[in-house]
């Protein structure tokens, strides 16, 4: 027995990929268990707080979402040779519209509510027509709602004579995109603006290539926003009748039925 007494504890033999647990504390979050495992030369790893850790990758995915997204915006941009929101509109957001009437603060809540709840418009394909005079904040809103959406969502915006041009440019002899490459590019657009709906000259011609775009949209579900000039009556005339039903569908029309900003302090 004396032989015995006088024997020493083996402590058992840690490999590679063990798994480890010990208590912890986390300024933070408080006690936990810590996990961890034998990494190489019998060095230990620790996870940290489990907490912590879950709010770290979840940043991480974020970023990387964003970055992914912000490369496609780019991507569309450039194939488009178009930039996504005018110089002179970069400045404009949902902080400073002036809202100053209830018309006009219910014009901001719609938008602003399609800006935060975009997720859900996304899926439904939902739409916007802002319908009112020139400078009375049409474009501002509607770019405050791209980019608030951006860069989680891609977003273009044009008047509606450029998206003509951009199809009518696919007719050329050498030109460098198919009129089914614009009509695909202008359909992948999470977000499309189309501005100056109505200011043509609305040709059967003009009228079909829009009719192009909108039922693209409408059959893919992807959101639009579009700016004009005209009533529902003039609206509905100048994309067809057959444009303004699928819009319908889907889109909530909202009457900027104010006097201009512009020139005034």
């Amino acid at each position: 027995m004396e032989g015995f007494s006088k024997m020493k504890l083996v402590e058992p033999v840690r490999k590679f990929g063990d798994e480890l647990t010990r208590p912890a504390t986390c300024e933070t979050h408080g006690e936990y268990t810590e996990k961890g495992h034998v990494f190489f030369h019998d060095k230990e790893l620790w996870t940290g707080c489990p907490v912590c850790q879950k709010a770290m990758d979840e940043e991480a995915k974020k970023a990387e979402r964003a970055a992914y997204e912000a490369k496609a915006q780019r991507k569309i941009e450039a194939q488009l040779n178009q930039a996504g929101i005018p110089l002179r509109f970069r400045d404009r957001d949902f902080s400073n519209f002036t809202a100053s009437t209830k018309e006009q603060e219910n014009a901001l809540q719609i938008a602003m509510e399609f800006a935060e709840n975009f997720d859900e418009h996304f899926k439904k394909g939902s739409s916007l027509m802002f319908s009112g005079k020139a400078g009375t904040g049409k474009s501002h809103l509607a770019l405050a709602i791209a980019k608030a959406i951006m860069p989680k969502y891609t977003a273009m915006y044009m008047n509606a004579m450029d998206a003509v041009r951009m199809i009518r440019d696919t007719w050329r002899k050498g030109a460098d995109k198919s009129e089914t490459e614009v009509l695909e590019l202008l359909g992948s657009i999470d977000l499309l603006v189309i501005d100056e709906v109505g200011v043509q000259n609305g040709t059967d011609n003009e009228q079909v290539l829009l009719f192009d775009i909108i039922n693209r949209r409408y059959r893919d579900m992807k959101p639009t926003i579009f700016l004009t000039n005209l009533g529902t009556t003039g609206f509905k005339e100048f994309i067809t009748e057959r444009s303004f039903d699928r819009l319908k569908e889907s889109g909530t029309w909202v009457k900027f039925d104010w006097e201009s900003y512009r020139g005034k302090k």
